[in-house]
């Protein structure tokens, strides 16, 4: 009987150890058991090699569990009747329940949960060997259910596809930047977590939704004179500027600045005799549906800096830069020629006024707002597609969370808004808010 009690605390145990190598190896961080692997740690790499076959792993640990707990009770009971008769069953039932549950399960997970790398890295060795002598067993109960499986019509997937894992990748970024509030970093962290972000939005964001348009690129006649294109340049806070023949949709070739400056010094400052097309690099066109990393890899690959943006007819629709799609990542980036437009100026009474061009990008990541950027990259493009119509000066039009009022428009183009955000328990008509 002795001997039947000690097997009994002996297979408790082994339950216990089942129980805690589940959660551990699934609770584990993978970043972290990635970085140790690649610092070579010997238990880091099994429990990633444990891990590529994840669907083996929890057969052998499903096995190994119910096997010792109905050994465990089988014991248990036979013991339990000898000592008390038929009544033994019921006291080995609730006995070895409590004490499976307790012992075997909870307590085990717990301490699992709570030390998750450590755990795993504990139980990696031994539960190697144990899936390696389980193997043909598993083997046998996987091909049992993947044959149910496909007799009811259900798929098996053992991997996660492109969109899961960014969606996984993403959740992790914020769980991580939410954790951080609670730190002294927080700010660092933050603004960590919103550059990863962005760099995950770089196949999915168009150079449209973040060129320069045209109405605001500087460009240069190439008809003018020399002279005129040197004091033009020189007055540009910008080092390539596009230059056109006869009408700005025909671009013709892109100065750099430095490359004017050498033209300059061998005329021997002579600057009517430039011959500007001659020093032009070729213009480089891109079609507004390219994506910013497509974008940033052909910057790479044709070492360029300087695109320009054309539509699907080849008009000319804008400028990008490999500063645009940097500022994309990291925020603006400003030198000591940029002339800073901040489009953007917080008034007293908490609402925003704001310049139509600014993108709604820029927007949603300089106030933590999350204005859809789907129809409209800009904030005047918002209004015209929720509008339906072009409106007046003084209009006043409420979507998304947000009042959108009409400050000024030039022509047919929505020049300056004032945004103020409404809590849904003060949202007013729009009438109300004209009054």
């Amino acid at each position: 009987m002795f001997g039947a009690i000690l097997a009994i605390l002996f297979l408790l145990c082994c339950s216990a150890f089942f129980a805690g190598a589940e959660t551990a190896l699934t609770a584990a961080s993978r970043p972290r058991m990635h970085a140790l692997a690649q610092e070579n740690n010997r238990r880091a790499l099994i429990v990633n090699e444990l891990r590529t076959r994840m669907e083996q792993v929890i057969a052998a640990l499903l096995l190994g569990n119910n096997l010792v707990n109905i050994t465990a009770s089988a014991l248990a009971t036979s013991v339990l009747i000898e000592m008390f008769g038929e009544h033994g069953v019921i006291y080995a039932t609730a006995g070895m329940t409590v004490l499976v549950v307790l012992f075997g399960e909870v307590l085990p997970k717990t301490i699992a949960i709570n030390n998750p790398d450590r755990t795993a890295l504990g139980v990696a060795p031994p539960m190697r060997i144990f899936v390696a002598v389980a193997t043909p067993v598993t083997t046998l109960i996987g091909w049992v259910v993947r044959g149910t499986m496909r007799l009811f019509g259900a798929r098996l997937v053992t991997e996660l596809g492109r969109d899961q894992t960014e969606e996984e990748l993403r959740g992790a970024i914020d769980l991580h930047t939410e954790a951080a509030q609670r730190t002294e970093t927080a700010t660092e962290l933050q603004e960590a977590g919103a550059m990863m972000h962005s760099i995950l939005d770089l196949g999915q964001v168009m150079v449209l939704d973040i060129m320069v348009h045209r109405r605001n690129v500087t460009m240069i006649d190439a008809d003018q004179p020399p002279a005129e294109t040197v004091a033009q340049v020189l007055a540009s806070p910008h080092t390539r500027i596009p230059i056109y023949q006869g009408n700005p949709d025909n671009i013709v070739g892109v100065l750099h600045a430095k490359a004017l400056l050498r033209a300059v010094r061998a005329e021997q400052q002579a600057s009517d005799k430039v011959d500007v097309r001659a020093i032009a690099a070729k213009p480089w066109f891109i079609p507004s549906t390219t994506t910013l990393l497509a974008q940033l890899r052909a910057f790479r690959e044709r070492r360029e800096h300087f695109a320009l943006v054309v539509d699907e007819y080849g008009a000319l629709l804008g400028i990008v830069t490999l500063e645009d799609i940097l500022e994309e990542i990291v925020g603006e980036i400003d030198d000591e020629h940029d002339i800073r437009v901040r489009g953007l100026r917080k008034t007293p009474d908490g609402s925003i006024e704001v310049e139509g061009q600014v993108t709604i990008r820029d927007l949603n990541r300089q106030l933590g707002w999350k204005l859809p950027d789907e129809d409209a990259s800009t904030i005047a493009g918002l209004v015209l597609h929720e509008a339906r119509r072009i409106p007046e000066v003084g209009q006043v039009f409420m979507f998304h969370g947000c009042r959108f009022e009409v400050l000024e428009r030039q022509r047919n183009r929505i020049k300056r808004l004032r945004i103020r955000p409404l809590a849904p328990a003060t949202e007013v008509p729009a009438e109300a808010a004209n009054a």
